[in-house]
């Protein structure tokens, strides 16, 4: 009949939202393979069916509303309340993401310890291992008098009915890739039951004030495995990151609907579990020893706090025709585009040089401001020259050859001074608060260009 609306079955990508007239193996939008499923279409439109019975009208409010913020629990581990934002807001939802074996599981126990012991009723679900193995790994670290309790259980109506009987203020499910629902028809961990698991527990957390931290597994990119609507979905997405040879460990928050999103918490991994490190910049340049050619030392702001790191370049002859450039911890696309500035604006080429960068402690450095000190290390290893060793750098480099001022300057001087720093290389349009200009006591050498930058430290222009 002509009146009647045509019911078309849409397709969907999981991953980025993009819809599709038919299904595909690889959706067109973001390059995703199996990722695009069937959605039904809605049965009447507005107004129509239910005898076009009206909805009831929704209470709006003005901005002028003057709300208390929203209490926080507080676990007592500095660092881990530090990400969250100043503490966990209950009835939120959380997701943590990291690689295999990095210590998600060790911190999620640490933590719900840590609240069970400030009298909050914590619950330990683990998907993944049984109590006993859970009770092992706590005794080991010393948390086997924590008033917590422990749940092997995967399947998530018995979760669900196990957390409203007992309504505790922490519930960790490890992980959120093992849970299955017996309303969907699918594999544990495929992108219906992962959807579908944590679409209940975020509800559930809402509808009972309970705070939910879910554990996510991460793909070979470094992204949290399912479906994206699941980050969408939580409050907050927390990454927990680090390198296996290197025992330290950052928690960066990538979301939060409660607090800063970008702060970090950083962990050591000892013998006994994670502990707090509670001056990183300290822990980072404590290997620092003799001045020698290729090392600069970064003032970087991660989150709201400052942070200092090494920077370490190595520059040596290539026998390659290609020669290679080997970057860990920083952007290389950014690295190559110094190096395409210091040829063209200064003339230094590393053409037939083989180019490697790392950042010390395992640290990942993505901040724009950290260019002046890649440059720096860069040309420090090139003209086997070393830096001052007192001075910190940091600054934008543009395509130009201008140095282009960051924010939080000062912030950056005082951590640097703090540390015993007492001088500073930095772009001349940098605004430092402060009696004399200078904010932290600090000798500032201002820049304007790379060229000058070049002229000045290295004695060449």
């Amino acid at each position: 009949m002509r009146g009647m609306a045509k019911s078309v079955t849409a397709f969907t990508c999981t991953a980025c939202g993009a819809a599709h007239k038919k299904w595909a193996g690889r959706c067109d939008a973001c390059n995703a393979w199996n990722t695009i499923v069937e959605e039904g279409p809605l049965s009447q439109g507005p107004g129509r069916g239910l005898g076009a019975a009206k909805g009831r009208a929704v209470p709006l409010s003005g901005l002028t509303t003057s709300e208390p913020p929203p209490p926080r629990c507080l676990s007592g581990m500095e660092e881990f309340d530090r990400v969250l934002g100043g503490g966990l807001v209950p009835g939120s939802a959380l997701l943590v993401g990291g690689d295999p074996g990095i210590g998600k599981s060790t911190l999620l126990l640490q933590a719900a310890a840590a609240f069970s012991r400030r009298d909050l009723q914590a619950i330990y679900f683990s998907g993944e291992e049984a109590s006993a193995q859970v009770r092992m790994r706590a005794q080991r670290l010393g948390l086997a008098d924590a008033p917590m309790r422990l749940g092997a259980e995967t399947n998530l109506r018995d979760i669900l009915t196990t957390l409203d009987a007992e309504r505790p203020d922490v519930a960790v499910i490890d992980s959120i890739q093992t849970l299955w629902s017996d309303t969907v028809e699918a594999a544990p961990g495929s992108v219906a039951q992962v959807r579908a698991a944590a679409h209940e527990l975020v509800t559930f957390a809402k509808r009972r004030g309970v705070a939910v931290i879910l554990v996510g597994h991460v793909t070979k990119e470094g992204q949290i495995a399912g479906p994206r609507v699941v980050e969408h979905m939580v409050d907050t997405v927390l990454y927990f990151e680090g390198e296996r040879g290197h025992q330290f460990r950052i928690l960066r928050s990538v979301k939060n609907r409660f607090g800063p999103s970008g702060e970090i918490g950083v962990f050591e991994m000892t013998g006994a579990g994670l502990s707090e490190v509670a001056n990183p910049s300290a822990l980072f340049l404590s290997e620092r020893g003799q001045p020698i050619a290729g090392s600069a030392v970064f003032a970087g702001i991660e989150g709201t706090r400052p942070v200092l790191t090494e920077v370490q370049a190595l520059v040596a002859p290539s026998t390659l025709a290609s020669p290679r450039r080997t970057v860990v911890g920083l952007d290389s696309g950014r690295v190559s585009t110094i190096l395409a500035v210091l040829e063209a604006r200064c003339g230094i080429p590393f053409a037939g040089l083989d180019v490697f960068l790392n950042v010390a402690g395992g640290m990942k450095v993505a901040e724009p401001a950290a260019d002046l000190a890649i440059a720096g290390a860069l040309l420090s290893a090139r003209e086997d020259s070393p830096l001052p060793p007192d001075a910190v750098l940091f600054g934008e480099i543009s395509l130009s050859g201008a140095l282009r001022p960051v924010a939080q300057a000062e912030n950056r001087l005082k951590e640097a001074q703090k540390l015993g720093f007492s001088q500073a290389i930095l772009p001349d349009a940098s605004k430092v608060e402060g009696p004399d200009k200078n904010g932290s006591g600090m000798a500032l050498r201002r820049i304007t260009d790379l060229t000058a930058f070049v002229g000045e430290v290295f004695g060449a222009g």
